[in-house]
């Protein structure tokens, strides 16, 4: 069973330091990052133009694993594949500098095998490329599990002074557990010692990210302040396996009007394709009138969840209706070359695709003309999917919060000896062919461009948990629902302040960066 990814899962929040560079890759537009060369090998099959099968290389590694297709290889190998497999398959392929396999080492020559071009706004246009050791993902992707505290940190100033809030916590884990007491809205204020507010040197923050992304098993010692700036205290936690819960929250709120749906869904990995069922039968059976869905810290997954949780908003109908079309580089044209299909326009699923439901299994649908979507940074990929899927068959969708990622782009995850590659191989557009929301989906009142989306700009509300009627976000849209629009004005975002699953910290020099959550949308 192949599955998907539809790029990026996750916007990179970036923590600089004084005088350090805000930038995503460290390098200007259009020029590679610098890199180290490993020793020259004695021969090569670099031709400039010409390339070979990515076949021809796949599975010859420097390090075999024992009891894979791995065999004996070199670092060229490997580098051979790369560029063979990314000259082929990778969307833009046509603006990847062809460079000598030679010259570098694995990691940072995949780190060339993409565009460096920008966005209009000046974003680079691929935000997106990026890799996981494979054991990793599959866990992550199957079950959800990754090394952590089971707190989802949150960058809201990225340079000093500097702000770390906490979006949530998983329950039972580290960080939810007694005399640890994280929640929404613990800030973080010292990491090992180290001023999270004020650090600015390499040394510090690479402190700084080993504490926020630690590897299982490491304690770290948190100084933290609890919502409402009280209670200053010390806490040691010690990082574990958790199991994200995809669907924290799920509740029926009775208005005026009439019930309403609120649900928060955090990642479409396999196992929320039961929990999403349940909860929209639950909704279902509530008669609900209107759903509100919080995606702003949902940062992608599989594709075809987005496309089942679409169905299930829309209901009958949209069965038959297209949710989205995948479109590969010039060179595939007709055939999809991963699993060699024919392209055609996917319809929205009406049964399960057996993520975690049995295949075939009729889903359930509240059967609405509207959703109301809250937003943030961290909606990405297979969030943006849903948003852009419904709007091409005519249902309203009114964003509430701020704009989302912009990753209309998917990727197929693909295992060479040890390391997931995720590079960007298609783009994604809905029944009525639009999917140019590379800079996110805009909520704003007056919507004139495609990528503007009618709805309300509402800062992310640290200091009420998710699911109270009193968080921003949710009030805002629940006043929508019975005055239809956007209430008292609400104070505007931090310049720089995301909900991402991925936060880098970094000096002028080089940083360090660690995934979270699930990155991407990934089709199967």
């Amino acid at each position: 069973m192949i599955r998907v990814v539809l790029a990026i899962v996750s916007t990179t929040l970036l923590v600089t330091a004084c005088g350090g560079g805000g930038g995503g890759s460290g390098s200007s537009a259009g020029t590679p990052p610098a890199t180290t060369p490993p020793p020259a090998t004695a021969q090569t099959d670099f031709e400039q133009g010409i390339f070979s099968a990515s076949a021809t290389y796949k599975d010859l590694c420097l390090a075999p694993r024992a009891g894979t297709a791995d065999i004996q290889g070199t670092t060229e190998d490997e580098n051979d594949w790369l560029r063979a497999w990314s000259h082929d398959l990778y969307l833009w392929y046509d603006e990847i500098v062809d460079e000598d396999p030679r010259d570098f080492a694995t990691p940072a020559y995949f780190d060339l095998m993409k565009t460096f071009a920008t966005t209009p706004s000046g974003a680079p246009k691929d935000q997106f490329h990026f890799t996981f050791d494979t054991e990793e993902w599959i866990a992550l992707s199957q079950s959800g599990i990754s090394a952590g505290y089971g707190a989802e940190f949150v960058l809201v100033s990225p340079a000093p002074p500097r702000e770390v809030v906490i979006a949530f916590v998983e329950a039972g884990s580290p960080a939810a557990a007694p005399g640890a007491d994280m929640m929404r809205g613990t800030r973080v204020l010292e990491i090992d010692g180290v001023d999270v507010i004020n650090a600015n040197t390499q040394a510090e923050i690479d402190i700084l990210n080993q504490g926020l992304f630690p590897d299982d098993g490491e304690t770290h010692s948190f100084t933290l302040e609890d919502v409402g700036g009280t209670n200053r205290r010390t806490v040691d936690i010690t990082a574990t396996e958790i199991s994200q819960d995809a669907v924290p929250t799920a509740t029926v709120i009775n208005t005026a009007g009439g019930p309403v749906g609120y649900m928060l869904f955090n990642t479409h990995i396999a196992p929320s394709e039961a929990r999403l069922v349940t909860e929209m039968a639950a909704f279902e059976a509530a008669g609900i009138v209107d759903l509100v869905v919080d995606l702003r810290y949902n940062g992608g997954g599989f594709l075809d969840i987005a496309n089942e949780l679409a169905y299930m908003i829309a209901g009958p109908a949209a069965a038959g209706q297209v949710f989205d079309e995948t479109q590969f580089n010039d060179k595939h044209p007709t055939v999809n070359p991963v699993t060699g299909q024919t392209l055609a326009p996917e319809t929205f699923h009406t049964t399960a695709q057996g993520f975690s439901v049995t295949t075939g299994t009729p889903l359930p649908s509240v059967d609405l003309p509207r959703v109301f979507i809250l937003t943030g940074p961290g909606t990405c990929s297979a969030s943006e999917a849903i948003i852009n899927g419904l709007r091409g068959i005519g249902i309203s969708v009114v964003l509430i919060g701020e704009t989302t990622c912009g990753k209309p782009y998917g990727f197929y995850a693909t295992d060479n000896c040890g390391t997931t590659y995720f590079s960007i191989q298609f783009r994604g557009v809905n029944a009525v062919g639009f999917g140019d929301y590379a800079d996110g989906f805009v909520p704003t009142t007056t919507p004139i461009e495609a990528y503007e989306v009618n709805g309300c700009v509402v800062a992310d509300d640290y200091d009420n948990p998710l699911g109270d009627t009193q968080e921003a976000r949710l009030a805002t849209a629940l006043n929508y629902i019975e005055n239809g629009d956007c209430g008292a004005p609400t104070p505007a975002p931090a310049t720089a302040a995301s909900s991402a699953k991925t936060i880098s910290i970094e000096t002028g020099g080089p940083r360090l960066t660690k995934p979270r959550g699930m990155p991407g949308m990934v089709r199967r």
